[in-house]
């Protein structure tokens, strides 16, 4: 390493502990071989998306099977019933499954966000709703949910590469569940066409999402006819293809040619004509991020496609200052931009990976500053009842002892209040007692109510 002599009087920085660059150290080599069922797998088949798509487990006993000689027992009879609570489907890639420690399973980062265990899980809280964003409800036509005033959500499929426990979306995709029958948002031309029949009579959108689903999940002709539509609509100027792909399987962008190309083609047309076609992605823990993700950045990079990331903040994955300082600074390693960390929706089944308010405000005082303001995520919650995304400290009252927050969302409805709701298990004594108490629920809700608007007054 070079030596800098300082010139005498000037203040140097001492020299940096390695390990506060651990974020440059990303898993490498065949990790893979360690899960019996890849053991005599070589690279060349393990970066194949075909190889990885086609061997995505999607029934909890093939799950298990594949684990059970690195799992305990216990915790695979856990896992089972786990399973049979779960309102989302099951599908796990190669690359997730390999990258668990099968040796600490219960304290894993990655196996909390795709496995559940019955022993983790806790009662919903009773303010929950299945579709807890009503994203349904801001629907003029089946699969676009058009919300603020210059942007709209089109979700293309109701398919994803992997099915995360969390995901706000579980009234939708996947396939039904012992607890959620689904509502059907298939690839259809005909939904589609209506879709953009609405878009083209909307002057005043100028963005849109893609998702789902998953935009991964869409085939190469499917990503240009909708990429190459939307482009088309003159008032729109900005499109984002929405999927956690590149987290899950980012063998895909390395070997899968042909929707690679789409997806370039499209930032590409979107250049000529002066608009911003970017992709959008899903990272929630640095465990993720491997030497085959770096390639597939650097990929993505070399054609020009700006990539930024949407995390959830989930319990046990990423809400210390630690786990979230690393995945901040190990994205910006490999090029991808923190946008956004959710504070968790209110999601079926998954009370065990929500946070309260409180710590989030804490954890995104504690990791501001730690990289460059344009790689630092904006920590926001996305307001349930549709108020949409407000900045976590915006909120017009918050009692951490019932754990209620009020948001406004005046672009959205200027006279309408919003609240979230903490997990119960998290509060102390006094809101626990209060919860326990049917009785007492509305008037939890009617005092917070009340005092985030005497603020208005």
């Amino acid at each position: 390493m070079p030596i800098f002599q300082a010139p005498p009087g000037h203040g140097v920085k001492p020299p940096v502990d390695p390990d506060t660059l651990i974020h440059r150290d990303l898993v490498g080599g065949d990790f893979w071989r360690k899960i019996p069922a890849y053991r005599e797998i070589d690279e060349a088949t393990f970066l194949d998306h075909r190889w990885q798509s086609k061997n995505s487990i999607t029934r909890p006993d093939k799950l298990l099977n594949a684990v059970r000689e690195l799992a305990s027992p216990e915790f695979i009879a856990d896992a089972e019933a786990g399973f049979h609570r779960a309102p989302m489907s099951v599908r796990v890639s190669p690359y997730i499954l390999a990258l668990i420690d099968w040796s600490s399973p219960y304290q894993d980062p990655l196996r909390r966000q795709f496995v559940p265990l019955a022993s983790r899980l806790f009662p919903d809280h009773p303010k929950l709703d299945l579709d807890s964003l009503h994203e349904q409800a801001d629907s003029p036509t089946p699969g676009l949910t058009h919300r603020y005033p210059d942007k709209a959500l089109f979700l293309t499929l109701d398919t994803c590469p992997v099915y995360c426990r969390y995901c706000t979306r579980s009234y939708a995709v996947g396939v039904d569940t012992d607890e959620v029958h689904k509502v059907s948002l298939k690839a259809k031309p005909d939904r589609w066409d209506n879709i953009f029949k609405y878009i083209e009579s909307r002057p005043e959108l100028e963005d849109i999402v893609i998702s789902g689903g998953d935009a991964y999940n869409l085939r190469a002709e499917q990503l240009k006819i909708i990429g190459e539509r939307l482009l088309a609509i003159p008032h729109l100027r900005r499109m984002r293809f929405a999927s956690k792909g590149p987290a899950v399987m980012p063998q895909k962008i390395l070997t899968d040619d042909a929707w690679f190309g789409a997806l370039a083609e499209m930032v590409e047309a979107g250049r000529k004509v002066h608009k911003d076609v970017a992709l959008h992605t899903h990272f929630n823990h640095a465990n993720e991020i491997t030497a085959i993700t770096q390639r597939a950045m650097n990929r993505l990079m070399e054609a020009g496609i700006h990539v930024r990331n949407q995390s959830v903040l989930l319990r046990g994955v990423n809400d210390s200052v630690a786990a979230m300082g690393l995945l901040i600074k190990r994205m910006s390693y490999v090029n991808v931009h923190g946008y956004y960390v959710y504070q968790h929706d209110l999601v079926k089944g998954v009370e065990d990976l929500r946070t309260t308010v409180g710590s989030t405000l804490e954890l995104e005082k504690q990791v501001r500053g730690m990289t460059a303001g344009y790689n630092s995520p904006l920590f926001i919650v996305d307001a349930p009842g549709g108020g949409g995304k407000r900045d976590v400290h915006s909120f017009e009252h918050y009692n951490p002892v019932t754990g209620v927050s009020v948001y406004r969302s005046p672009n959205v409805d200027p006279g309408a209040f919003y609240c979230y709701f903490d997990p119960i298990d998290l509060l102390p004594n006094e809101g626990q007692q209060r919860w326990s108490d049917p009785a007492e629920h509305d008037a939890i809700v009617d005092e917070a109510l009340a005092a985030a608007k005497a603020r208005q007054r």
